[in-house]
């Protein structure tokens, strides 16, 4: 049970002395609103990259849902492990000028993230801040898998348009180590003079600017004084009540839904709870050698090398979907071992000449 996330705050003095719970509350398939919230936007300075005011808006809960079970699975292009990148103006300007950009780490692009791009959605258009190359610098290993894999982000987020009053999120990307020094303020001068953003969204427990010295607080008061709308929501909180998933060596983690949680969940092979996190089946990417990859008209085996994301644990998954570029998803079981993943079928899967597209997609149930 996840619970959480649909309280806005502008200031942060203002969170201290109002503690009513107010929030979203995940039931079965849909979202019901428990109660709904103003967000108020900081006393922005006269700012010429913003094209509108920022108001005082009513934001409701309520209306959104996860897709039908009815709706059939697409798998898109995943030739290339980058989406195009998002273009630049003709005029040189900032591609996120004037808009509202969510702060944060989205790795696993989950429910948490999701409310954040909600909340972006109904104050402006709405943008995800990622930063890129934090492997490099922070000389994380090779083998750490992304959650959601390079070229399945944009479908991802896509598939959050309706959440998002049908503007789904645009990912704009950042390369960390240029921004890795910046002082709290620096940062927010960047997002002010050189991004030209309009608005920022941000968790109650976001950390910013070097060594992570500024928090949600110093956010608001920072972007105050550049002029930028600054809105705090409240974690989305994961009420699973299971007291070894609850657990975590992370000091970070108060029980909010985030990407360490899933990443634990796919390790323990819970694809149900796994799921309930990220709000939609976790999908994972495969590349394909039909040269030695095809065992049988039915089954597939991939090696560890070749996949694109995270992998469940080892263990034997039924229910799940097998997707080929336009191809209708095929019932399939997936086995994982220490070296490969093993798709099998009942049904004839795909010939080797219909694997040229060389990646396969398998969700699972």
């Amino acid at each position: 049970m996840l619970s959480g996330g649909s309280r806005a705050l502008q200031h942060l003095s203002d969170y201290h002395h109002h503690h009513a719970s107010i929030g979203l509350g995940f039931c079965g398939a849909k979202i019901v609103q428990l109660s709904s919230f103003f967000l108020r936007p900081s006393q922005a300075k006269a700012s010429g990259n913003c094209s509108y005011k920022l108001r005082h808006r009513m934001i409701s809960s309520s209306g959104f849902h996860y897709r039908t079970s009815g709706e059939t699975p697409i798998l898109h292009n995943c030739f290339s492990q980058r989406e195009d990148d998002l273009e630049l103006p003709a005029d040189g300007s900032s591609p996120v000028s004037g808009g509202i950009v969510a702060l944060g780490k989205f790795d696993a692009l989950h429910v948490g993230h999701r409310e954040l791009a909600i909340q972006a959605s109904r104050i402006g258009t709405p943008y995800l801040l990622s930063f890129v190359g934090m492997a490099e610098v922070f000389g994380w290993e090779p083998s750490r898998a992304p959650i959601v894999a390079k070229c399945d982000r944009k479908r991802v987020l896509t598939s959050w348009d309706s959440y998002c009053g049908n503007k789904a999120p645009v990912e704009y990307e950042i390369e960390f180590a240029s921004v890795r020094h910046l002082t709290p303020r620096e940062f927010v001068e960047k997002l002010s003079k050189e991004l030209r953003v309009c608005g920022v969204v941000a968790g109650e427990n976001y950390r910013f600017g070097y060594k992570a010295s500024g928090d949600a607080s110093e956010l608001v008061r920072l972007c105050e004084e550049y002029g930028i709308g600054a809105y705090i929501i409240t974690s989305v909180m994961d009420k699973k009540q299971d007291s070894e998933k609850r657990d975590s060596a992370d000091s970070k983690d108060r029980g909010q839904v985030s990407s360490t949680r899933v990443r634990q969940a796919l390790a323990a092979g819970d694809m149900s709870y796994v799921s309930e996190l990220l709000g939609r089946a976790h999908r994972l990417i495969l590349q394909v050698d039909n040269t030695g990859d095809m065992q049988s008209e039915r089954r597939i085996s991939v090696p560890r090398s070749s996949v694109l994301n995270l992998p469940p644990g080892n263990g034997v998954y039924k229910a799940c979907l097998v997707l080929a570029d336009d191809e209708p998803s095929v019932p399939c079981r997936v086995v994982v071992d220490s070296s490969y993943i093993h798709v099998e079928t009942e049904e004839l899967l795909l010939c080797n000449s219909d694997l040229a597209q060389e990646f396969l997609s398998v969700e699972f149930g």
